[in-house]
């Protein structure tokens, strides 16, 4: 294992099927505030892993770091994990790493929409792993117990939304789909809603990601934010998004806009790497929310995202909850209503390298984490 250059790991990006974005040399490139690096293992001369790790440092400790692999890293999952991760955590320790935080790309359990449907109906069901899976993958469990007897130590919240990326995903399957079954897929609100739009003359269109476009998404953006009371990101992050992203191809990342007789009233941003399509960023306007223009970026982001041959659409985190009272539960109900599935990953982990720092480190994070909650 050694660090390797952004033009060989993006050369092995491209090589495979599917491949998150937070692994993409890239991504490393936007996360200005971590130190990034890219790091592959070897078979001999050939690369046949890959893996973009930040590196987050201690408060008052800047020696040492957190070195962090969202969704990733980019390895054979499906056997043996010892030999991957530990010449990793050998490489990452003699390089000043206190912890190493990962995300294994491997799903552990799937529900169908008319499950969660049926679960948020009935009363007796609070969470989505009340109820039996659809499909459990037997290489999502292996990596679980793996992790767990090599010391590694679970980070999934049970509300599914923790400090890092979320653990439970919805996801609308493309592959092998006609763009009728996929629409036919959708619930009868999901498709009224993109009848309506279409009826009320909203025109979708794929902006070229300049400063005016961008303006517009984040002047939506930030009154959404307002809105629904959530924290936005500023105009720099998306430009420096658009600008990392945009060198790796210009099908990576898409900026949608929705007009309503001139009038910009939803717009959303899609992130594809090879057949992997995710929906990153989203904005609608409260005016005008009858002519449903969030439902036609939607529509124009699945069928873009089929039509280049991507086997699934991203829809990205929910919670696990499906009880109707939970606040939460809007969010699953409405992507439940795309069709497709509830997915649960093996989630984070973290391997402590240097315990009394990263006792320090979690002590420091739960202390924050208080002060937030009571900001709120």
């Amino acid at each position: 294992m050694r660090p390797i250059g952004a033009v060989e790991h993006e050369a092995f990006v491209r090589a495979r099927r599917a491949v998150s974005f937070l692994q993409t040399p890239a991504w490393g490139r936007v996360k200005t505030e971590w130190r990034s690096e890219s790091l592959g293992w070897f078979d001999g001369p050939r690369l046949v892993g890959a893996g973009l790790v930040l590196h987050r440092p201690v408060p008052r400790l800047d020696r040492f770091t957190l070195a962090y692999l969202a969704e990733g890293p980019v390895i054979d999952w499906s056997g043996e994990i010892g030999p991957w991760l530990d010449p990793a955590a050998a490489y990452l320790k003699e390089h000043g790493a206190f912890a190493i935080r990962l995300g294994p790309p491997v799903v552990t359990d799937t529900w169908s929409a008319a499950q969660v449907k049926e679960g948020i109906a009935d009363p007796d069901v609070r969470r989505l792993t009340d109820l039996p899976a659809q499909w459990g993958d037997p290489v999502g469990a292996r990596v679980s117990s793996s992790l767990q007897d090599a010391g590694w130590l679970p980070q999934n919240p049970q509300d599914g939304f923790g400090a890092g990326h979320p653990q439970f995903k919805y996801e609308v399957p493309l592959a092998g789909r006609t763009e009728a079954e996929v629409l036919g897929g959708m619930n009868q609100q999901w498709r009224r809603n993109i009848k309506k739009a279409a009826k009320e003359g909203v025109e979708v269109t794929v902006a070229a990601g300049g400063p005016q476009d961008l303006k517009a998404f984040h002047d939506l953006y930030v009154h959404t934010a307002e809105r629904d009371r959530f924290t936005p990101r500023p105009l720099r992050y998306f430009e420096t998004m658009f600008a990392a992203l945009g060198t790796e191809g210009p099908e990576r990342i898409t900026l949608y806009l929705a007009h309503h007789r001139g009038d910009l009233v939803a717009t959303t941003v899609l992130i594809r790497v090879g057949a992997h399509a995710v929906y990153a960023y989203g904005a609608s306007a409260t005016e005008k929310r009858e002519v449903r223009g969030s439902n036609a970026c939607q529509w124009a982001m699945i069928r873009d995202a089929r039509a280049a041959g991507c086997d699934v659409y991203d829809l990205r985190g929910i919670t696990p909850t499906l009880d109707a009272d939970d606040p939460h539960v809007g969010l699953v109900r409405f992507k439940a209503g795309t069709g497709g599935r509830a997915v649960r990953y093996v989630g984070e982990w973290d391997l402590p390298l240097r315990p009394l720092v990263y006792r320090a480190f979690d002590l420091y994070m739960k202390r924050h984490k208080t002060v937030r909650r009571r900001a709120r």
